[in-house]
């Protein structure tokens, strides 16, 4: 007898390889949908990044360049109330004023760098809006005071090793190294002039001073420190400038005292005395070639028949 179920059921069977195909279309299937969501992910992360990077430049460049100078009329104001002070020891109308004028004609941002926190110190950081004002001083406590109390103020102190008395001796040794440690044209941060400021910070010696203002230190006695490390340190940072405006203002206060007066005619030189009056003397100093070994092109000594 034949077997009945033989004849009317269908027997299907599947071969192996059907059964891998479709299992292995699945695969990439999957593969290429998560190809595609790692893509789409990952260009959204780039895009919002290119925005927020863009928005931040312009944000910025817009803030920069928008900010206006500081008004004549309020530089104007400043200069009255800081010369009409009763304070014995602010400087003349005169004398702030021709500062100021510098500094209002000084390319934005101005980089000011003042040796000495005296009476006008809050007048130059005002002066200088948007710019960058560095103060150098003697006094550590005094530095560290003034920073407390004024936040907005960058002050730094410095240990001046020199005597007044001793302007001779420093001067003829400048001369001596003139070709070594104490070239016109350097990073002062590597010399060991004696003349020279180098233990101030290291990005310091980076910026592109515009004006420097030299009244500081303190003192005339013959134990003070005397304002030679300042003055010479103020021109050779002047004629090492890497960029920014080739010219550089520098004014010396007191420069009717005997001692500024002459280390200023060695190291700022006589033919770049722009302007002296009543006990302000400004110069301009162009930037200089590094192979430059002379501060002045017309030296004539004004020390040796000079007492200190």
């Amino acid at each position: 007898m034949k077997n009945t179920l033989g004849s009317s059921t269908k027997l299907i069977l599947l071969h192996p390889y059907i059964q891998k195909q479709g299992s292995s279309n699945r695969f990439w299937a999957l593969a290429f949908v998560s190809f595609l969501t790692l893509a789409f992910l990952l260009t959204l992360i780039y895009t919002r990044e290119s925005k927020i990077t863009t928005s931040v430049t312009v944000a910025s460049t817009i803030t920069s360049s928008s900010t206006p100078p500081l008004s004549k009329a309020v530089a104007r104001a400043l200069v009255h109330y800081a010369s009409n002070s009763n304070n014995t020891e602010h400087m003349s109308y005169t004398d702030i004023k021709h500062i100021a004028d510098v500094l209002q004609k000084c390319s934005h941002p101005c980089n000011l760098l003042v040796f000495g926190l005296t009476h006008e110190t809050l007048l130059w950081k005002a002066l200088n809006h948007n710019g960058r004002t560095v103060f150098i001083d003697e006094n550590r406590y005094y530095a560290a005071y003034i920073e407390e109390k004024y936040p907005e103020i960058e002050a730094y102190d410095v240990q001046y090793t020199t005597k007044l008395s001793e302007m001779k001796e420093l001067i003829a040794g400048v001369k001596e190294q003139v070709r070594n440690e104490c070239k016109p044209v350097q990073n002062l941060l590597f010399s060991e002039c004696k003349l020279g400021l180098n233990d101030l910070p290291n990005q310091f010696y980076e910026v592109d001073w515009d004006v420097i203002l030299v009244d500081g230190p303190r003192g005339y006695w013959p134990e003070a420190p005397g304002r030679m490390s300042a003055i010479f340190t103020a021109s050779v940072l002047a004629r090492s400038k890497k960029g920014g405006n080739p010219k550089t203002h520098i004014f010396v206060h007191d420069f009717n005292q005997q001692v500024d007066r002459i280390t200023s005619d060695e190291f700022l030189c006589k033919e770049n005395l722009v302007k002296s009056k009543d006990m302000l003397g400004h110069f301009v100093l162009e930037r200089m070639d590094a192979n430059s070994f002379q501060f002045c092109r017309n030296h004539n000594s004004t020390t040796a028949n000079s007492s200190s």
